[in-house]
C-alpha cells in the first residue's frame, strides 16, 4: 500500500475532501433543478388550460374583494358596459414586446349592474419626461363587450416593482383593484383583465404570456447528476496518474553502484 502514502498528504488530502464535498452539493443542484422543472411545468399547464377554458361572463369569477386564484388566472373572461375614459390611469414602466419602455393604459369599465372592471388596454409609448398624462388613443364608445384574461392584482412582493407614492396626477405603478376602489369610490371587481378584444393596433395589446423552459430546468438536473458521477472517476484518474508519474521517476533514477563496480580495471 506503499503506492498510496501520497494520498495523506496535505495536497491530496484536500483535493480529496473537496471531492467528497462536491458529490452531494451537484445532487442537491440537480434536485434543486428537478423541483424547478416541475414547478414550471406545472405553470405551464395551468396557464394553457386557462388560456384553452371557454370564455366566461367575469362576475362568474370575480366580484369586489375577490383574489384571482391560481387556477382562476389568464382565464377568458367577457363583460359588457361602458368604458369610463375620464378617469382612466396610465401604469409607467411597462414594455411592450420589444422591451421598449411606456405605459400600459388602465380604464375603468363600468358594467350594467354598476361595478366596476378595471381593463388594462395595452401598452403605448413614453413620451419625453412622463411627467404629464399621455395621450390616449379612445376606445369605443358607447356601450361595448370586452374579452380579456383575467389577472391577479400586482404586488411588490409578486413582481418585483416598488410601489412609488407621489407619481403625477393619473399615473400608478401597480394594478391594484383594492387601491383602485378607493380611488374611484366604487365597487371594483378583484383583479383585473388584459384585453383582448376588441383588437385594436393602439394602444399595443398585451401578447399571449409564453411558456416557461421547463426542458432547460430538466437538462440542468441532468448535468448536475453527470457531473456528480464524474467527479470519483476524476478523482481516481488523477489518483492513477500521479502513481504512473511516481513509477516511472523512480524506474529513472540511476542504479547505486559498488566500489568494485567504480573501481578501475587493472593493468
Amino acid at each position: 500500500m506503499h503506492r498510496y502514502r501520497f494520498l495523506l498528504s496535505v495536497q491530496w488530502v484536500i483535493l480529496t475532501l473537496v471531492a467528497i464535498a462536491l458529490i452531494p452539493t451537484m445532487i442537491r443542484l440537480g434536485i434543486w433543478q428537478h423541483h424547478r422543472y416541475e414547478e414550471r411545468t406545472s405553470r405551464n399547464n395551468l396557464v394553457s388550460s386557462a388560456l384553452h377554458a371557454k370564455p366566461v361572463p367575469v362576475e362568474q369569477l370575480s366580484s369586489p374583494g375577490h383574489a384571482v386564484t391560481r387556477t382562476e388566472k389568464y382565464r377568458t373572461v367577457t363583460a359588457t358596459g361602458t368604458f369610463d375614459t375620464a378617469r382612466e390611469e396610465v401604469v409607467r414602466r411597462r414594455t411592450n414586446s420589444d422591451d421598449e419602455v411606456g405605459y400600459h393604459v388602465l380604464t375603468p369599465f363600468v358594467l350594467s349592474d354598476g361595478k366596476v372592471l378595471l381593463v388594462n388596454r395595452g401598452w403605448i409609448p413614453a413620451d419625453g419626461a412622463q411627467t404629464a398624462f399621455p395621450k390616449i388613443p379612445a376606445p369605443p364608445a358607447g356601450r361595448t363587450t370586452v374579452t380579456g384574461r383575467l389577472m391577479a392584482d400586482e404586488t411588490t412582493a409578486a413582481s418585483g416593482i416598488k410601489n412609488v407614492k407621489d407619481l403625477p396626477d393619473r399615473q400608478i405603478m401597480l394594478i391594484n383593484s383594492a387601491q383602485e376602489a378607493h380611488r374611484l369610490g366604487a365597487r371594483v371587481l378583484g383583479g383585473y383583465i388584459e384585453q383582448i378584444g376588441p383588437q385594436t393596433d393602439s394602444p399595443e395589446q398585451i401578447s399571449d404570456p409564453g411558456s416557461e423552459d421547463a426542458p432547460l430546468n430538466y437538462a440542468y438536473m441532468i448535468q448536475w447528476w453527470l457531473f456528480a458521477a464524474a467527479v470519483p472517476f476524476g478523482w481516481w484518474s488523477l489518483v492513477r496518474r500521479e502513481i504512473r508519474d511516481r513509477e516511472g521517476a523512480e524506474e529513472a533514477e540511476p542504479t547505486p553502484q559498488t566500489p568494485e563496480e567504480t573501481a578501475p580495471a587493472a593493468v
